[in-house]
């Protein structure tokens, strides 16, 4: 196999193209997709709830938050950069019925369009070919919600990891720019669009990106101007945003504090994330061995005329700019993005160096091809099956799927599982109901009433039932008192009420409040903010150490509300005044 590499010729004259040739050219296809993606968006559409599913609120309560005036990082602490909120904020406003993970998933499409298509363009002037085999694969990452790693037996949409997958996404995109496109203008304008969506999204994805972008400016791919001109363009943005919002400040000051609270052993995590896409990463470096053995003369002769002459930038991208070297930089890049994440779609970003790699595969013997084309696929294929493969399954499942009785949540209640799931999930609020001592006793050992809680379908579905539940009670409760909770929290991971409820958000916290990694030491502002909320919702169904550590982690500015049984699952803390008989 072997696609054509050169891609300096200029796009043939449209007059030439046949219509079916203009249907299949990336520009067309990007368009279509963008409007399928619109169409979908406006409908309302269910999807089956998958491990971690409540992830997706951390989207509802950032955007929502955002369309209430609040700005990311500077209003509220997040755990990741202040892009998603603001993107998922617009996808709110223009698709309020949309299914939330779909709308996650998506909302990023306009920004990596906009940096592939300039360039997958050019190069569809000179190889179609080669352009789908860039194009393609990405929009398969792009439009499935799916991580390559799965955490439960049954199918289920994935609604964690999507920032992390919008870190591949964007990093697939930078990678065909630094690998495929010679217009330095357009690599000027690439690598400052991606790398300021990947600093504004993932700080470990913009790590990576500098990793890409230093190694491209090392192999002459990128020259010194265009460097200078990507790097002063990308500190422009980020000053306009410094300069009218102070996001920038605020949000690097969050990244600090967040370091601080995740300090580990980075080794390990290196051989963690070895481990975990030892698939990928195995056949990488098989790939990597066999290209070193078949291009060992010309590699010695490179280097050799590198020891002559060290000072001669030719001499060095001679060396690096080959596609061993490039294969081999990825890789580490991979597994380092990797080493933070728990989920998403990891290494897709290679998937460009392995295209040029089969460019050049037909250069070599005819075993040595063989050898690297089973290798290339070995390599490409496991997360592009993975990802296909639990789509289908969840989608074929979702034919015989239930909705899950959540009709109060407004978007969030576009979820569906299986019948069973929902069933077990209703025994499982009764049996923590009648038995809380017995979730007592494990919060206070510091245990989960099974280790992996949290990715279990029907822990996801149970807390989707009692949300709509308390929904129900507050709206029942302030009917009969007579008063308005406008400012709510929630003493759990993620709180969807300001949004179902259309009030707001208490400003300051933490969204996403992972009490043991993501949920800082309260200072005297959030302590005030938490004191004049309304309403704080500690959740019991069922108890666990997480709640109970928010609860003590907020507990100075709770002190003077009023505990209130709200339903059979949640206790209200309501503020002095708006109390039954006050």
């Amino acid at each position: 196999m072997s696609l054509p590499l050169d891609t300096g010729a200029g796009a043939p004259p449209l007059a030439r193209l046949s219509p079916f040739s203009l249907l299949l050219s990336p520009a067309v296809i990007g368009v279509a997709v963008a409007a399928v993606c619109v169409l979908v968006l406006s409908l309302h559409v269910s999807l089956p709830v998958g491990p971690m599913y409540w992830d997706v609120v951390v989207f509802i309560d950032g955007g929502w938050r955002v369309l209430n005036g609040q700005t990311p990082s500077v209003d509220f602490f997040a755990p990741v950069g202040p892009l998603g909120y603001w993107l998922f904020a617009a996808g709110m406003k223009l698709f309020p019925e949309a299914q939330p993970v779909l709308l996650a998933q998506w909302m990023v499409l306009p920004v990596t369009l906009v940096g592939l298509l300039p360039v997958l363009a050019r190069i569809d002037g000179r190889s179609r070919r080669l352009s789908l085999a860039l194009l393609l694969p990405f929009l398969v990452f792009q439009l499935l919600p799916t991580n390559v790693e799965q955490y439960s037996a049954y199918p289920g949409i994935d609604g964690f990891g999507i920032y992390n997958r919008h870190g591949t996404q964007l990093l697939y995109v930078l990678t065909v720019a630094l690998v495929f496109e010679r217009r330095q203008r357009v690599l000027l304008f690439v690598i400052a669009w991606i790398c300021a969506a990947l600093f504004l999204s993932k700080i470990t994805a913009f790590i990576a990106a500098g990793m890409l972008c230093a190694f491209a400016f090392a192999a002459g791919r990128v020259r010194l101007a265009t460097a200078i001109g990507a790097l002063a363009a990308f500190a422009a943005v980020l000053a306009g945003l410094e300069a009218t919002t102070g996001v920038v400040s605020a949000y690097v000051a969050d990244i600090v504090r967040l370091v601080g609270m995740n300090e580990g052993v980075l080794v390990s995590r290196f051989v963690q994330a070895a481990s975990i896409h030892f698939g990928i990463f195995a056949f990488g470096c098989l790939l990597l061995a066999t290209l070193l053995l078949v291009d060992r003369k010309p590699i010695l002769a490179d280097a050799g005329g590198l020891a002559r002459r060290p000072l001669v930038a030719r001499q060095w991208w001679a060396l690096l700019d080959r596609d061993v070297v490039w294969l081999a930089v990825a890789l580490f890049v991979g597994l380092f993005y990797e080493t933070q994440n728990t989920g998403g779609q990891a290494f897709i970003f290679i998937w460009p160096i392995l295209v040029r790699i089969l460019c050049d595969a037909s250069r070599h013997s005819t075993r040595a091809t063989a050898t690297i084309l089973v290798l290339v696929a070995a390599t490409a294929m496991p997360p592009m099956v993975n990802v296909l493969h639990r789509t289908a399954r969840a989608l074929v499942g979702q034919m015989k799927y239930a909705n899950v009785p959540a009709d109060g949540l407004r978007m969030l209640d576009t979820a569906t599982q299986r019948p069973e799931v929902i069933e077990r999930a209703a025994g499982m609020i009764d049996n923590y109901v009648r038995f809380p001592q017995t979730y007592e006793a494990l919060a206070e050992a510091k245990l989960l009433p099974i280790f992996s809680l949290y990715s279990e379908l029907d822990f996801q579905t149970a807390w989707l039932m009692t949300a709509n539940e308390a929904v129900e009670a507050i709206r029942a409760y302030e009917a009969a008192n007579r008063v308005r909770f406008e400012t709510i929290m929630s003493l759990n991971f993620v709180n969807p009420f300001p949004y179902v409820l259309e009030r707001q958000a208490t400003p300051y916290i933490a969204i996403g409040a992972d009490p043991f990694r993501a949920v800082p030491a309260p200072d005297a502002r959030t302590i005030d903010a938490v004191r004049r909320t309304d309403l704080a919702l500690l959740p019991l169904c069922p108890i666990t150490v997480a709640n109970g550590e928010l609860q003590a982690i907020y507990a100075e500015g709770l002190r003077d509300h009023v505990a209130v049984p709200l339903s059979r699952c949640w206790t209200a803390y309501i503020r002095p005044g708006l109390v039954r008989g006050n």
